[in-house]
């Protein structure tokens, strides 16, 4: 697994051809595949390349971060 400190996270923002990764909880995913993630942005509420453990708990889901593929860990 790769660690990511949140600086690093910051990169991958999903645009200009960048993945687009989230942390949460100290775990970091791939949130690229998912239509939710278009260019990274989430709803116009959240944006990729952060660590986002305080917004997705108070968030109401049907799929959850953890269901993403697990890319590495937040340090």
């Amino acid at each position: 697994m790769q660690e990511f400190t949140a600086e690093q996270l910051t990169e991958f923002d999903g645009t200009g051809g960048k993945p687009a990764y989230v942390a949460y909880k100290g775990v970091v995913y791939d949130v690229s595949d998912s239509p939710m993630w278009d260019a990274g942005d989430h709803e116009g509420e959240h944006a990729a390349g952060a660590d986002l453990t305080d917004e997705h708990d108070e968030a109401p889901h049907d799929i959850l971060i953890t269901d993403f593929p697990e890319v590495g860990k937040l340090v």
